[in-house]
């Protein structure tokens, strides 16, 4: 062995532009594989940074955000949000955890500035957890103390938990930040520590992780009158706990279901007639939770198994250029091969030089491969996260890992044995008397089939990852570009947070009144709309609909609508057109009637052929029908961020001026949180230049303590909306321009080495009468007959990737004839090119200098 690898080496030197060739090429094949594994590892496949994750069981087996109000949870009755009630019935009833922990299912965001400092608060993330929650995953401070149970109660000093991101980041390592007081939300709270390193809580996702972790019961502090934490039905904790050695899974989610129904069964008098007749039919799953809130890995799996199959497929181009460049040399050397036979050697020593070489090969090109995944992996999490927000911290490393290199290891081993196959098994197959006839003298068709057959492979290969590709920037473009349902261009959305600023409800609608006048001030800005969520910013409120006139709708069926609460002129600002009556006014105020406007869908989903104009509603309870008078219709409008393929779903917006005075608690609170108004959408046309910069100072004479995020423009949001399926796009685009590169220069030394192959049979062919322009459709007919079969192949196969792949497109179809011919001509013009150099070199061969040459 270690004589066969003193001798790939030399060969290797003695060769170095065939060399360089195969390196870089396995480099990029291997480095686009490990840069997609990389991904796959971090968010499919690791386990929490935590210790003993094997024993984290997770009560419910769905992720969901944020909150879910109601003793009824999803179409199928199945809990995965649990209100701080039932989470401390969970934790005093079952000693089979020896820990159980509670942590917020959304985040808290934050204002923080350090107390005494006279600055602009500092926007972060928080999250509510309990206070064992640091113990249940064994987590030890970096420095100072962890939260513990006796931080987690009413009376207790308000305390943070920093992570070690914000500490090193924004706080330089400071220790002096330990026992320091920082104002959070304008309420004195106490860092009492820092989290380790790599410890980003038990749920890893795309944004939003938390920089600071407060106590459960600080959400009182923090959300006043529209605090969730002391309604039995305010749903929005996920539960991970620690189950003690030798406890049965099965016989612990058979027993959490029984405490589930006893404490459903104490709230009955509670629920609303729909919830009471489906309370018995909901239930719960208990499952691994050693990867804790599997947020990252619902959102982004689909994609990065898409593109892991890619990057599989463009390995598998580079190792069929690998196979041909190994044919070759074994072809041109089997002279040298079969004296080698002659002279005694056995074809498995002469196998296993051949395989050896290939395999050093592959582990060079790996190592230089681990290289252009860290790059690769850098642009991905750009692509994926990062773009239009650098501050967006998600903690998800480019650097290779030990489960990384050694798939990288398995890889470039594997990868050298796949295209080392080929050229040793003809190695194999070499006859010792060619030596003695002659072999160099032409190659016939049945010597080259290998060869053949690796270029139709890469071009049925090429074919499904353009078409891949084609399919996926369509997808991408249709959903930048679809109808909307309102104006995008010379729009804006600037995203504030009252909460933070510790405004009383009273002083919100004289806020956003200011707020509008000052920035209607600025030059090129037409018009204003404070809003509580605009559209594609990525929320909306949820709620039951009653209409009156008719009955207690039945307990299954979908009464459900978006809502949200604006200012006056927002459709106008918008630029969304009314269908029917008019819009929100000035006139609609504290003392008018309660009015609302309805989109198309809510209209035809309440109202079938009805005029919903002067028709009254309200939210889910049937007492409550008479709430709102319709007074306008407007066009449907694409507001969430979700859902492209289903149908706009019925929404509709109320007045910052009119409060609705509930007598149910959880409904007076829901309606004063819905007076503070997070977006604010700006109407510019002509894009003025320094936008956000005109905002902020416009708002701090508003108020200095209103906290603005950023301004950016719609084209900017939707970017951001569609960050993922850009992401996906890009890279199949980026693979199947690759595959197409290796696919043609695989051609391209085929056809070369073909060329020089038959330099005699071209010579005696032109001797004998046959014109350059005949041997030039030769070469291009050899060439083409393949790429012909392999388009053959591929086009089917393309058909069946799309197929497979439909869930991920948007308004084109799998088997979309444009797209599949578009991949067609790419590559047959790929082709072309990389056998027309070869055909004229064949063409301009000297009849006479090739005969001399035998």
């Amino acid at each position: 062995m270690l004589a066969d690898l003193r001798d790939a080496f030399r060969q290797l030197r003695k060769a170095p532009a065939f060399a360089t060739t195969a390196i870089i090429t396995l480099a990029l094949g291997i480095g686009a594989t490990t840069a997609i594994f990389t991904l796959v590892h971090q968010v499919m496949l690791k386990s929490l940074p935590v210790a003993k994750p094997e024993e984290l069981w997770r009560i419910g087996d769905e992720v969901r955000c944020c909150n879910w109000g109601g003793y009824t949870q999803g179409d199928d009755g199945n809990f995965s949000l649990f209100s701080w009630e039932m989470y401390k019935n969970f934790r005093e009833h079952t000693p089979e955890f020896s820990d159980l922990a509670a942590l917020q299912a959304g985040n808290a965001p934050l204002g923080v500035r350090r107390a005494g400092s006279q600055g602009q608060a500092d926007t972060r993330n928080g999250e509510y957890v309990s206070g064992n929650f640091f113990r249940t995953f064994g987590v030890q401070p970096w420095i100072g103390r962890l939260m513990m149970d006796a931080d987690d109660q009413e009376s207790a000093p308000p305390v943070a938990v920093m992570s070690f991101h914000v500490w090193q980041e924004k706080y330089g390592s400071d220790r002096s930040v330990v026992g320091a007081v920082y104002q959070i939300n304008g309420h004195p709270f106490t860092v009492i520590g820092v989290a380790p390193p790599g410890f980003y809580g038990a749920k890893l996702s795309g944004g939003d992780m938390p920089d600071f972790w407060l106590p459960l019961t600080t959400e009182l502090l923090i959300d006043g009158a529209t605090s969730r934490l002391k309604r039995p039905n305010g749903n929005f904790l996920d539960l991970i706990g620690r189950v003690r050695p030798g406890v049965d899974p099965k016989s612990l989610e058979a027993k959490l279901k029984v405490e589930f129904h006893d404490w459903l069964a104490s709230h009955v008098a509670d629920m609303d007639p729909g919830e009471k007749q489906l309370w018995q039919q909901q239930t719960l799953h208990l499952i691994s939770g050693g990867a804790g809130v599997t947020d990252m890995r619902n959102q982004y799996q689909d994609g990065l198994k898409l593109l892991l199959i890619a990057a599989g497929c463009v390995l598998l181009v580079a190792c069929g250029n690998l196979a041909n460049l190994m044919l070759a040399r074994g072809l041109k050397d089997r002279a040298q091969t079969s004296i080698r036979m002659a002279l005694g050697a056995s074809r498995r020593r002469l196998v296993r030089k051949a395989l050896v070489e290939s395999v050093v090969l592959a582990i060079i090109g790996g190592i230089a491969g681990i290289v252009v995944a860290y790059g690769g992996t850098k642009l991905i999490l750009f692509l994926a996260f990062n773009e239009g927000n650098p501050n967006n911290y998600v903690p998800v490393s480019a650097a290779p890992s030990i489960p990384v290199l050694l798939f990288t290891l398995a890889i470039s081993v594997l990868t050298g044995i796949l295209f080392g196959v080929a050229p040793a098994w003809m190695t194999s197959h070499a006859n010792p008397v060619e030596a003695l006839r002659g072999a160099n003298r032409s190659v016939g068709g049945g010597r080259s089939w290998a060869q053949k057959s690796l270029i139709i492979g890469q071009a049925a290969m090429s074919v499904i990852l353009l078409s891949t590709a084609a399919l996926m920037a369509r997808s991408l473009r249709n959903l930048e570009h679809q109808n909307f349902g309102f104006e995008t261009e010379g729009r804006y959305i600037a995203q504030i947070n009252p909460m933070l600023g510790n405004y009383k409800p009273e002083q919100l609608e004289p806020l956003f009144r200011r707020i509008d006048d000052r920035l209607k001030q600025i030059p090129g800005v037409r018009m204003v709309a404070p809003a509580l969520y605009a559209p594609m910013s990525g929320d909306s409120w949820n709620d039951g609909i009653r209409v009156q006139g008719q009955p207690e709708p039945g307990a299954k069926e979908d009464t459900g609508a978006g809502w949200a609460r604006v200012m006056p002129g927002f459709f106008e600002t918008l630029g969304a057109p009314m269908v029917l009556g008019r819009s929100i006014a000035e006139e609609d105020t504290a003392t008018t009637r309660k009015v609302a406007v309805v989109n198309e869908a809510f209209a035809k989903r309440f109202f079938k052929k009805e005029n919903p104009v002067g028709q009254h509603f309200g939210i889910d309870r049937i007492k409550y029908a008479g709430t709102f008078e319709i007074v306008g219709v407007v066009r449907d409008m694409r507001y969430m961020t979700y859902d492209y393929k289903k149908p706009v779903r019925p929404m509709f917006w109320v007045p910052e001026a009119q409060t609705v005075e509930y007598d149910d608690p959880a409904f007076k609170s829901g309606e004063t949180w819905s007076h503070y108004l997070y977006n604010i959408v700006i109407w510019a046309p002509g894009d003025p230049p320094g936008m956000e910069e005109r905002v902020r100072k416009a708002l701090i004479s508003v108020d200095p303590d209103l906290v603005l995020y950023g301004v950016d423009s719609y084209k900017d949001v939707l970017s951001r909306d569609f960050q993922q399926e850009n992401m996906i796009a890009t890279l199949t685009m980026l693979f199947g321009g690759l595959g197409l590169i290796l696919a043609a220069v695989g051609l391209y030394g085929v056809m070369a080495y073909t060329v020089e192959q038959r330099t005699s049979e071209i010579g005696v062919r032109m001797a004998l009468g046959a014109d350059r322009g005949h041997v030039v459709r030769m070469i291009l007919g050899n060439a083409f007959t393949q790429i012909g079969i392999g388009l053959a192949l591929g086009i089917p196969a393309a058909i069946g990737a799309g197929k497979l792949m439909k869930d991920q497109l948007f308004g084109v179809k799998p088997w979309d004839p444009v797209m599949i011919a578009s991949a067609v001509l790419l590559l047959t013009l790929a082709a072309l090119l990389a056998s027309l150099i070869p055909a004229r070199r064949a063409a301009s061969v000297e009849p006479m200098v090739a005969l001399r040459s035998e």
